[in-house]
């Protein structure tokens, strides 16, 4: 069952979600582990450190998943 994570608004930044979430512990090293191809969104693999995230979705990184709602 994935951790759940509440945004405020309508999406929050991938990068920011694995920052705020404790996944990652800076900013660029988010950066890095979406480069590299690390980080799934849906059960898709996500390379853009950007993409905005919208309640629903599940981002999944290093056996962790969070439910965004």
């Amino acid at each position: 069952m994935p951790e759940r994570f509440q945004i405020q608004g309508d999406f929050i930044e991938l990068i920011k979600l694995l920052k705020a979430t404790g996944l990652c512990g800076t900013g660029g090293e988010a950066k890095g582990v979406v480069d590299e191809g690390r980080v799934t969104v849906d059960g898709q693999v996500e390379r853009r450190k950007r993409c905005k995230i919208r309640k629903g979705q599940v981002v999944a990184f290093e056996g962790q998943a969070i439910a965004v709602v």
